[in-house]
This record gives structure tokens, C-alpha cells and sequence, in this order.
């Protein structure tokens, strides 16, 4: 056995399908940014065509906290 302690992973890393997504933009997230983008945009459009206006009205209001952030950051100039 080794006295080298195991890197502490992050717990987002073992969740079954966001783990990987968070693996990739650790490593790289300028290359890898466009791409969660576009599997974010896709299940909102699956949701959508699944669920119809319910799924975009909830992820409406489950951005409401985000953009409510970025307004206050931009009052403030940063």
C-alpha cells in the first residue's frame, strides 16, 4: 500500500450523467463550454416537445434566481 492519500473528488463527479459533463469542463471549459450548452438547450427542447409549455414555464422560473444574480452583479459593475 501507498502513504499517498487519494485525491478528494468533487461528489458532483459521481452523479451518472452530470459527473462526466463536470469532469470535461474542469479539464477543459473553453473547449468543452459550447458542448454542455448544447445538451442543456437540447433536453430544454426534448422537455418541451414532451411535456409542452409546462417544461419551459419550469425552467423559466427555475432560472429566475440566475438572471436575478447576474442583474444585481451588473448593477454593482462586476
Amino acid at each position: 500500500m501507498s502513504d499517498i492519500p487519494a485525491p478528494a473528488s468533487n461528489p458532483l463527479y459521481r452523479l451518472p450523467i452530470l459527473g462526466w459533463i463536470a469532469r470535461d469542463l474542469a479539464r477543459d471549459f473553453h473547449g468543452n463550454i459550447w458542448y454542455a450548452v448544447v445538451i442543456v438547450l437540447t433536453a430544454i427542447v426534448l422537455a418541451v416537445k414532451t411535456w409542452g409549455l409546462v417544461a419551459l414555464g419550469l425552467t423559466a422560473l427555475a432560472l429566475v434566481p440566475v438572471i436575478f444574480t447576474l442583474l444585481i452583479l451588473i448593477t454593482v459593475g462586476k
